[in-house]
């Protein structure tokens, strides 16, 4: 008897349209009204509309819809890739949701745009009663083959998930294909890269798909093999031009090896294929401007500033990117004037924008020869330090020192890229970026001797909460390693070694439901920091087991 959750799902033979809730989504009423008649022709009854892609999102947030029939222009605002990209992003559709994209656009711009963020089906106007009703029964199926394993999946069960797939095949041969590829991702997820790899082989030993060989050059990507994962995503896009991920996959490869050049030509040639995905023109930006080219970083950001005005995936980073540019086209009025626009639009959802301003404020006065100005903006930022315990993400700290360090302050950058060190004790490349910004400030033997002792101690923090679980005193090491998550917050392995104490704590002294919240969390911040670990996918299964009977019923009932 299989276990609850891995029971392989049932074959689907007659679907009652009729008691469904349905979403139409498009500017003109006519159109809607259309597909409203096609839906009541297949017996829909539940159908609400909306004509923008704001009024679409308001009323997501409100209902949980079966199926959504969204045109792909809307007129002003969001349109329809943005509002599925969103609707995903805020979990506002579930797993079984059926989302048809649709559009009179034949363009490759658009379709490609749209389909980088996976409709479930992609619709060309005018769309007859057949048609539709011969998609939705064919996404309908399959959603129902990946209900309880994208639910899984969703939940970041992700060895659970994968069982899953495996129990699906035995029963639903036709989805063969689409399970591996789900299996080989969540293997992936897993931190399992050989057998997502052994699964990635099956699936060529059938037919050449371009996804596994890509899923297999990323693979040889994570492990260093960049030339051999390059010359693998090269051949990708030989044979398919359009397969956008993979010059994605190619520019990081690039960027690995040290090649930005190469790697900004290869976005650039993406954006120009679809040129409306925020990550990509920000990434063609930040890679531009590390190059030193001007024109094309100012263009890749002003792009990303606008298509990015309703869209989800916005983020400050490319107005302080125009910013530097501007800086260094020596138009420190424009460059401010973007911080201040910066400052007032993220202020809400990121707490440290005025930070990253200033520090973006320092660089433009120190590249465009302003040092007494540079000077200024380093003493508040010293400031601004000093004042509070909390630190920025790992890039934004090496920034800041890097300014700090060139405007003459030394002790506040010393500390921060120590605080950085002891949250990375074992990651050599970003030692070495360390002991570089150290080098350029002419504190080359001093940066050793920091890193050394920066290291050793979140060592010896790691090291004594191992030792107290090791000897049996589990509780005194639950309670060390939460003073050391509050020493070095954002250390993956102290983190790790704090979640799997906790997870042992209650194998050995009974469930507990705070302690069991306390792993989940520290789990959930160290997938945050580092997706994709091994440790991760086995400590979520451990607690999972350790739920108590009931919570777990519960759980697969909703699944």
């Amino acid at each position: 008897m299989n276990a609850p959750g891995n029971a392989p799902v049932k074959t689907v033979t007659e679907i009652d349209w009729a008691g469904k809730n349905y979403l139409v989504v498009d500017d003109f009423v006519g159109v809607r009204q259309l597909l409203r008649e096609a839906l009541r022709s297949l017996g829909a009854k539940n159908i609400d509309q909306a004509s923008s892609g704001g009024e679409a999102m308001g009323l997501l947030a409100r209902i949980r819809y079966d199926v959504v029939l969204c045109d792909y222009n809307l007129g002003d605002g969001k349109n329809g890739q943005q509002v599925l990209e969103e609707a995903r992003v805020r979990n506002l559709v579930n797993p079984s949701t059926v989302w048809l994209m649709v559009s009179a656009e034949k363009s490759v711009e658009s379709v490609m745009g749209a389909a980088e963020h996976q409709p479930d089906a992609y619709l060309i106007k005018p769309i007859t009663e057949g048609v539709l009703l011969t998609r939705l029964n064919r996404v309908w199926h399959k959603k129902q083959v990946f209900r309880l394993i994208d639910q899984a999946y969703a939940e970041k069960d992700y060895l659970r998930a994968a069982r899953m797939c495996d129990a699906a095949m035995e029963v639903h041969k036709a989805h063969e294909i689409d399970l591996l590829r789900m299996k080989a991702k969540l293997m992936e997820k897993s931190g399992e890269p050989d057998r997502a790899r052994e699964v990635y082989e099956r699936v060529l030993e059938q037919r050449e798909y371009q996804w596994a060989r890509s899923g297999i050059a990323k693979i040889r990507m994570a492990n260093g093999e960049f030339e051999q994962a390059r010359q693998a995503f090269q051949s990708v896009i030989a044979e398919n031009r359009y397969y956008i991920d993979a010059y994605d996959q190619l520019a990081l490869a690039y960027q690995n090896m040290g090649k930005l050049d190469e790697a900004c030509a290869i976005l650039e040639r993406a954006a120009k294929l679809s040129p409306n995905s925020v990550p990509r023109q920000r990434n063609l930006g930040n890679v531009a401007l590390k190059v030193g080219n001007v024109q094309i970083a100012e263009k890749a950001f002003r792009k990303c500033i606008a298509i990015g005005e309703y869209s989800i995936m916005k983020t400050p980073d490319a107005y302080l990117g125009l910013a530097r540019v501007c800086g260094q086209k020596n138009d420190a009025k424009e460059a401010l004037q973007l911080l201040a626009q910066a400052q007032r639009e993220f202020a809400a959802d990121h707490p440290d924008i005025a930070l990253r301003s200033k520090i973006t404020e320092g660089l433009v006065y120190h590249e465009s020869g302003d040092y007494r100005r540079a000077r200024k903006a380093g003493d508040e930022l010293e400031a601004l330090l000093n004042a509070t315990d909390n630190r920025p993400d790992i890039p934004t700290c090496l920034e800041l020192a890097t300014l700090l360090f060139a405007v003459g302050v030394k002790d506040a950058p010393a500390d921060l890229l120590c605080y950085v060190i002891r949250n990375n004790h074992d990651n050599p490349l970003l030692l070495d970026e360390v002991q570089k910004i150290f080098e350029k400030a002419r504190l080359g033997d001093e940066g050793l001797e920091l890193i050394r002792a920066s290291k050793k101690e979140a060592t010896d923090l790691m090291n004594q909460g191992v030792l107290l679980w090791k000897t049996g005193k589990l509780k005194d090491a639950v309670t060390w390693m939460r003073e050391a998550r509050k020493k070095v917050p954002n250390n993956q392995r102290i983190l790790f070694n704090a979640a799997q104490i906790l997870v042992s704590h209650l194998q050995q002294h009974g469930y507990d439901t705070a302690l069991s919240a306390e792993a989940y969390d520290v789990l959930h911040h160290v997938d945050r920091l580092l997706p994709g670990q091994q440790r991760f996918a086995q400590l979520m299964e451990q607690l999972a087991q350790l739920q108590p009977v009931a919570e777990r019923g519960a759980v697969d009932e909703v699944a």
